[in-house]
């Protein structure tokens, strides 16, 4: 996957991240996943098989970045915490080309890192929400308007169930056996723009894909019958 994506803007340069660590490690953690959890995947069907994709998941639990990473259609790189960057985990994330970020910021360099990783045509996976939570999109986060604007990626919309159930923190980790459902909806494009990107375009991409994706939520939910864990406990609301 060398060369920029015809759909990218010019101003972006086509970088692409380490592939080889995540391509032998995804069959493993994939079959190590299926045998503890019982995971039911939807609509696999909508994701492009070549070029840029920008997967734009909900976030309510531990263990959402590692199931996307690990059992996506495609092989993806996703924007992750910095602070998981650490130990013998950070060397697994490096080596596997995991995009570090500072969610405590404005990280324009972590956003250029997958800009440059969609202009040579790989996936990346988004959570617009930032962090972790009732996994509604009530926030989505501009970033992933300025990807969209900057690569004309497909948006893919991804809704997770399962990975942190009703009442449960933050950092749970999902019993041996909990059931998980990945359901991957219609994708969503918008050209290309170069540079300069107003603030107001940006928004307003943002706001049409966080449409999207609350449409892609309702219909998923209804479609199969789930409901979504609801808030983190007060005190990690407030704590």
């Amino acid at each position: 996957m060398s060369g920029r994506h015809p759909a990218a803007a010019p101003d972006v340069p086509a970088r692409p991240l380490p592939e080889t660590g995540l391509r032998l490690l995804r069959p493993i953690a994939s079959r190590i996943m299926a045998r503890r959890w019982d995971i039911r995947e939807r609509g696999a069907h909508h994701v492009p098989e070549r070029g840029p994709v920008i997967f734009a998941s909900n976030h309510i639990g531990w263990l959402d970045g590692p199931l996307l990473v690990g059992r996506a259609p495609r092989p993806a790189h996703a924007l992750t915490k910095r602070e998981a960057f650490e130990g013998a985990l950070g060397v697994l994330l490096r080596l596997t080309g995991q995009i570090r970020v500072d969610r405590e910021a404005n990280d324009v360099g972590a956003l250029r890192t997958a800009a440059g990783a969609l202009a040579a045509g790989q996936s990346v996976v988004v959570f617009p929400e930032a962090v972790r939570g009732s996994g509604d999109f009530a926030v989505v986060k501009p970033g992933i308007g300025w990807l969209a604007l900057v690569s004309g990626a497909p948006v893919v919309p991804v809704v997770l169930v399962g990975t942190r159930g009703p009442g449960q923190h933050a950092d749970a980790r999902p019993q041996p056996g909990a059931r998980f459902h990945v359901l991957y909806g219609r994708p969503v494009t918008f050209p290309a723009q170069a540079w300069p990107r107003p603030r107001e375009t940006v928004d307003a991409v943002t706001d049409q894909i966080q449409q999207h994706l609350r449409e892609h939520l309702e219909r998923a939910l209804r479609t199969e019958a789930l409901e979504l864990p609801g808030p983190l406990p007060a005190e990690e609301l407030h704590g």
